[in-house]
């Protein structure tokens, strides 16, 4: 066995939806911020993530992170996000699927009942907060980077479907956030060929016509996920299709839309602080949530998010490149 690449990974899922948590072979990139680490990734090492997501190792709908040492002083870890779309600010699914692999993998100090691990991403400092029994992740409770919402009843113009009408919201990643029945499109996943398409072409819409922008972040922009709430949904209890470019449906609730879609009730004034509410993904799996505490990002109000999920191992490997494999960066089909 040959190999001019070796990286070593843990694979788990989070309510559904894949990491795979890079533990070896990466070594820690240049930056003074994980933002800066992110940023020359993007510019260095999209053939690294490539490797990973895409097939023959990965899939469409792959994602995961790699473990960094952490350049904060009071955090854990750092990491960096990759998906088949690009490098993540924040990922909310994928940071309980890491929070779940160092606890059960003994690569943070264990405590029961609860261990908190302090990851240093991108998007800013987010503490994770571990039940453990017997060693055991049961669940993680998230809290994450600030959110808000960035728009608020805007419009878009998209070829093939005409006028759009989204809430633009942030919660570590930008969200349109659109109701599905005013597509005319129904909840059901025998739909979803239409429902991820014309999710991809509001995504590009937006981004065409009137791409968000972090206030505080301008490493952060653009709007790669499209939120379809499905018919019923409410303040307390909804239920989402989430559409992300290029082309695949998270499989979990999605941990910053989950965080994304509360800012944007609040801002409506229909999600006070201090109470529970449930997002629900397309195949069934759910995350609970709150907000916390008021703030604000760049001079627009915000809030300070959190939500509790599941993750579990899947699996541990190497990842080997062949020096004669003929798809040393992975493939798109």
């Amino acid at each position: 066995m040959r190999s001019v690449r070796t990286l070593s990974a843990v694979d788990s899922h989070t309510e559904g939806m894949p990491t795979r948590v890079v533990t070896g072979g990466v070594p820690a990139l240049p930056g003074a911020t994980m933002a800066e680490r992110r940023a020359y990734a993007v510019g260095h090492l999209d053939g690294l993530r490539r490797f990973l997501m895409d097939e023959p190792r990965g899939h469409p709908a792959m994602s995961g992170a790699l473990l960094q040492p952490p350049i904060r002083e009071d955090a854990d870890w750092g990491v960096v996000y990759i998906e088949v779309s690009g490098f993540l600010p924040m990922c909310g699914h994928g940071t309980v699927g890491v929070a779940t692999v160092l606890v059960e993998t003994g690569m943070v100090e264990v405590r029961e009942p609860e261990t908190v691990v302090r990851l240093d991403t991108p998007a800013g400092l987010v503490e994770a907060r571990v039940a453990v029994r017997d060693g055991a992740a049961e669940h993680v409770t998230l809290r994450n980077v600030d959110a808000f919402a960035l728009d608020l009843g805007a419009k878009v113009e998209v070829p093939g479907i005409g006028e759009v009408t989204y809430d633009m919201a942030y919660g570590g990643n930008f969200y349109a956030i659109v109701e599905l029945a005013g597509l005319g499109l129904p909840f059901d996943r025998a739909r979803k060929d239409d429902i991820l398409a014309a999710g991809l072409a509001i995504s590009r819409a937006v981004d065409e016509q009137n791409m968000p922008r972090h206030p505080a972040d301008p490493l952060i922009h653009g709007c790669k996920h499209v939120q379809f709430l499905a018919p019923g949904s409410t303040a307390r209890h909804s239920r989402n299709a989430m559409a992300i470019r290029p082309g695949w449906f998270d499989r979990s609730p999605c941990g910053t839309g989950t965080c994304a879609r509360m800012a944007q009730l609040h801002a409506r004034g229909e999600l006070p602080l201090h109470t529970e509410f449930v997002n629900e993904s397309f195949i069934g799996t759910r995350f609970t949530g709150q907000l916390l505490a008021t703030t604000e990002v760049g001079g627009l109000p915000a809030v300070v998010p959190e939500f509790s999920g599941r993750a579990w191992i899947t699996g541990r490997a190497d990842y080997l490149l062949d020096p004669a494999d003929p798809f040393p960066h992975g493939f798109v089909l």
